[in-house]
């Protein structure tokens, strides 16, 4: 999808300081939120440190600071493959030094909701694959499990530590216009962008000491270490062997494989380094084998083992599914666990909450049409010009139309698309992604942004960075957000500006929901839902 100009970004400016709350100003403000200034043109409270340095900036300093923010990125090789490019080029991800800031106590809704989410998607898992409960109660129909792609008979009636799946979770956030988070999609297989996260943290305390010094800005530093614990706890081995499972240096996200190895120093390994005998699964070595606890694969499933998936997969390891069936090895996260952040199965994430939890969801879906339904199928095929279409197992911005930035050309083709297989599609209303300044060629521009927290299970406790992954699109009026189509990355920033003791006692997962299903607009406008059953307002703008 090819991202187009808006004439509401013409207002960039040259300069920065107050020169920059004016630009940012003007049409911006109503028509999508805006996340560093209010209707009124005021710096919003948690930007107000931030703003303060800025005025201090000229534009010359600020260009200087990302030229050297992408030289750090380069020297490291932190990249990534934009498909969509011709030649499958590998370039340096974009880093922008205008970090996106969020308020502590909406921060903390956020991360119950994220938690409630993960929790209801682990329990519809291991029930799909064991009892199957939520199909008969007629909540969610057997074809739209049984028959999808991800879905893997091997795990019938295996049972987890823990009842945990998805042991690594990316779930990623939109702001709307009406100031309220949605819940976009969930990655359950093998989500990636953590170590973006890290190095954009990593090189903001670099460039930015002075600021940091100064506020409270929650640290995410703890993640590989999170993770290592994460998935010794699920392992039930006290030190167990853990090694990261790659396809290889040409696969986009090899950086962070290896990235997170390092980190948590544990071998990185291919499909080769590692055998099964008697269901062990044994790393080989220069001084002998050596038996392997736990497998955090970045490989898809289909490539896991040519004995259970695809015969014609070099990439994994023969045995695996025997192995890891007999219970001798923890795989992270669990093979099946797609069939649960299918866009398809998205739509039924609210009632999952409500099936197995028994509470109300913290954080709303953004509204869905299955176009597998004759009803929904009539209504998309006659809106096609105003919805965002994707495929149900789609990734990376690909396969997706934008119907409001779409020729008559491209809607027609996605017409005979999705005629001929409908329940292969999905459409939501075009969104009005929130906004927030970047540092661009021609000066301080407001562009659209996502963000993306990532969520640790194990069979103990479900932890959260605070912040995450938040992704930019840097052209001017482009609403997809994917490194693939070229979008960029913010460093994320939680601040208490309440507090006074910022490492004081935080607030119970009991508390947090009970506080946010009292009240369905929080004072930083966060939605929670009453009614569940009430559609959530149609948005509009647009999203990958």
């Amino acid at each position: 999808m090819t991202c187009v100009s808006n004439k509401i970004y013409e207002n960039s400016v040259n300069w920065a300081g107050d020169a920059m709350t004016q630009a940012l100003n003007a049409q911006v403000l109503t028509q999508f939120f805006n996340e560093m200034l209010l209707d009124t043109g005021d710096v919003r409270q948690n930007y107000h440190h931030f703003n303060q340095w800025l005025n201090q900036q000229s534009i010359e300093q600020l260009h200087h600071l990302n030229e050297q923010a992408t030289a750090h990125f380069y020297k490291k090789g932190i990249t990534f493959i934009v498909y969509s490019d011709e030649y499958g080029t590998e370039r340096v991800i974009p880093f922008d030094i205008i970090p996106r800031i969020i308020e502590k106590k909406e921060w903390n809704i956020m991360e119950a909701g994220c938690k409630q989410r993960i929790t209801a998607l682990n329990a519809f898992l291991h029930d799909i694959y064991h009892q199957q409960d939520i199909i008969k109660a007629g909540i969610i129909p057997a074809e739209q499990v049984i028959a999808h792609d991800s879905f893997q008979p091997w795990m019938l009636n295996v049972d987890l530590p823990g009842k945990v799946y998805a042991h690594i979770s990316g779930v990623d956030l939109i702001r709307h216009n009406d100031g309220n988070y949605y819940v976009l999609e969930d990655n359950l297989r093998t989500p990636s962008g953590v170590s973006y996260m890290l190095e954009s943290r990593a090189i903001s305390q670099q460039l930015m000491p002075d600021i940091f010094a100064q506020q409270k800005i929650s640290s995410v530093d703890n993640y590989s270490t999170l993770l290592k614990q994460t998935l010794t706890e699920t392992s039930g081995v006290e030190n167990p062997v853990i090694v990261v499972l790659t396809p290889g240096r040409y696969n986009s996200a090899y950086y962070e494989h290896a990235f997170l190895a390092r980190e948590m120093n544990a071998p990185l390994v291919s499909g080769s380094d590692l055998y099964v005998d008697k269901d062990e699964v044994f790393l080989k070595s220069i001084t002998g084998r050596v038996k392997v606890d736990v497998i955090y694969r970045r490989l898809d499933d289909p490539f896991l083992d040519p004995l259970a998936f695809r015969p014609d997969s070099m990439l994994g390891v023969p045995g695996l599914m025997s192995a890891y069936r007999a219970g001798k090895v923890i795989i992270a996260n669990a093979p099946g666990t797609g069939v649960a952040d299918d866009k398809s199965i998205y739509p039924y994430v609210e009632k999952m909450i409500e099936f197995y939890l028994g509470e109300k969801p913290i954080l709303n879906n953004v509204p869905t049409w299955q176009c597998r339904k004759k009803e929904d199928l009539s209504y998309v095929l006659s809106h096609l010009s105003e919805l965002v279409v994707k495929e149900a197992q789609g990734s990376g911005g690909y396969g997706m139309l934008i119907g409001t930035q779409a020729t008559q050309a491209e809607i027609n083709d996605f017409r005979q698309r999705i005629i001929a297989n409908p329940q292969g599609y999905i459409a939501q209303p075009t969104l009005a992604l929130s906004v927030c300044p970047i540092l661009a060629k021609s000066g301080i521009s407001p562009r659209h942004i996502d963000l993306r927290p990532f969520v640790l299970s194990s069979p103990k406790e479900i932890r959260i960075t605070a912040g995450g992954l938040t992704r930019v699109a840097l052209s001017e009026g482009c609403l997809v957000v994917n490194s693939s189509q070229g979008g960029g990355i913010k460093d994320t920033w939680i601040i208490d500006t309440e507090s006074t003791d910022f490492k004081g006692t935080p607030l119970s997962q009991t508390d947090l929901k009970d506080a946010a299903l009292s009240n369905p607009v929080l004072s930083n406008n966060i939605l929670v839902a009453e009614d569940t059953t009430a559609q959530a307002p149609v948005l509009a703008g647009g999203h990958a």
